[in-house]
């Protein structure tokens, strides 16, 4: 009954779709959505349990789990894991923001705000799929969102959407484009582990008898440099981690500068240049990109960043976004950033892959970066104190080897959201091109018995203007084949 359902462009794209007498089906014809009950959460220690991924996980370039369940515990808990390939689509929240799953989203219990779509050919799974991302599938499944704080979708919500039929060849065609989206998110994860695998045995494994619960820390530690008075900034963990290196640098020494950019009023518009906040980078398939309307002499140029940096959230949760570091490609140029990311200018003696490798290995860098973070509700990263950050120095040879595949990580990440985007504009073109294809009715042949009906009793009508048809039914058939 809320009046806002019908003022959405989904709500006129859908009617626009079903006045189309051909040519397009139900979603629930070749596709079925389904959604897993609540979940109770029976939480248990990782060795005991099966890790669990929430909403925001499960996008995250680095799906890491941070709680584990108890599988006997958890009710349909074979249906609440997804293997790859898998579609998914938030039911609530970031309503209809769909994701294909990878061998990283595998063995994981997923939330029960993911419908799972399921393909009933596997020669359109790729066109689900399609449909599902692009601009018009999306704005059609926000218009029948409902509820008013946290909005809401049903499966029969998805089931009922009208979408364009295609071809056999451009349903192979998206099954081939989403194959390869996998594949390079696959192959992204695989030579990021093969990296950090190769820091790790190069650095050795950092290792304390003394327990985490208390510890003891000398006073001339703590009032050097920035007096940080946390306990969880001389962890034993910490200080076991820098013991293992046998010699190391600052990473501030390693680079041309380590900055933020200033706060800015934002002003948003379809004209503007493409704006990235935070949580866009350091996420697959960003829920809605943005433009941000810019001055030509305002110096917003210092917002962009170059290929071959390293851009880094410097504030949120330690145990979340903050600290996460990527390696910009050719795809991030040209590309507004938001101020708050660091940005890190690597030069030469040190090469970015190598450095990204060295932040965020989650056992042997991650811990050292993330110490740093100051702040109650919502803790930051200073760029100062990132400068400070401990980088291992392993030898040219073995810095190289880590850096290519760190690097080349980065570029196919980079080249999985290039594809994501091309396929969600391809699937927006389709259902654009048929929303203006004029109509092509099918006629039956009792149809064709009247239309021959009308046509001569129209010419008979030509011929003697001054006889008069009667009847309303003879007059209505006459008009409707006249038009």
């Amino acid at each position: 009954m809320e009046a806002e359902s019908y003022l959405t462009d989904g709500y006129g794209i859908r009617l626009a779709l079903e006045a189309k007498p051909t040519g397009w089906t139900r979603f629930s014809t070749f596709a079925s959505a389904s959604a897993p009950p609540r979940i109770k959460q029976i939480l248990v220690s990782p060795e005991h349990g099966v890790p669990y991924l929430n909403t925001s996980q499960v996008f995250d370039i680095r799906p890491t789990p941070r709680k584990w369940l108890a599988m006997s515990k958890t009710t349909k808990a074979e249906e609440r894991l997804v293997t790859e390939g898998t579609i998914l689509v938030m039911a609530s929240a970031t309503v209809g923001r769909a994701i294909v799953a990878t061998k990283a989203h595998e063995r994981a219990i997923v939330s029960h705000h993911f419908m799972r779509v399921a393909p009933m050919r596997k020669d359109l799974a790729g066109w689900t799929y399609a449909f599902l991302r692009s601009p018009q599938g999306l704005a059609m499944m926000r218009g029948a969102q409902y509820a008013s704080v946290i909005r809401h979708i049903e499966p029969h919500h998805i089931a009922k959407l009208p979408v364009p039929e295609v071809s056999k060849s451009v349903a192979s065609s998206f099954q081939q484009r989403v194959t390869a989206i996998v594949a390079c998110r696959n192959e992204a994860t695989r030579l990021r582990d093969e990296a950090e695998a190769a820091f790790a045995k190069a650095v050795g494994v950092a290792s304390t008898t003394e327990s985490e619960a208390g510890f003891a820390v000398n006073i001339g530690g703590v009032v050097r440099g920035r007096r940080r008075f946390e306990a969880a900034y001389y962890t034993p963990q910490v200080r076991a981690i820098v013991a293992r290196f046998k010699k190391w640098e600052r990473i501030g020494d390693l680079t041309d500068g380590i900055w933020w950019g200033n706060r800015f009023k934002r002003h948003y518009g379809d004209s503007g240049i493409p704006y990235l906040s935070a949580d866009d980078v350091f996420t697959m398939n960003p829920y809605a990109t943005t433009k941000i309307l810019v001055d030509a002499d305002d110096g917003h140029e210092s917002y962009f960043v170059k290929r071959g940096w390293i851009v880094m959230a410097c504030s949120g949760q330690t145990y979340g976004l903050n600290g996460a570091a990527m390696l910009m490609t050719e795809w991030h140029e040209n590309t507004f950033f938001s101020h708050d990311m660091i940005r890190i200018k690597p030069k030469d003696g040190a090469r970015a892959g190598y450095l990204l490798t060295a932040l965020t290995h989650p056992v042997l860098g991650r811990p050292l970066l993330i110490r740093e973070a100051y702040g109650m509700s919502i803790p930051h990263l200073d760029p100062n104190d990132v400068a400070s950050f401990p980088v291992v120095r392993l030898g040219a040879k073995t810095e190289d080897a880590i850096a290519d595949l760190a690097e080349q990580s980065a570029a196919a990440h980079a080249k999985a959201e290039v594809l994501e985007r091309e396929l969600s504009a391809a699937a927006g073109k389709i259902v654009s091109d048929f929303l203006v294809r004029p109509s092509v009715e099918v006629v039956s042949e009792e149809d064709r018995a009247d239309a021959a009906i009308a046509r001569e009793r129209l010419s008979e009508i030509n011929a003697h203007p001054e006889r008069v048809l009667r009847g309303k039914a003879a007059k209505a058939r006459l008009a409707k084949w006249t038009a």
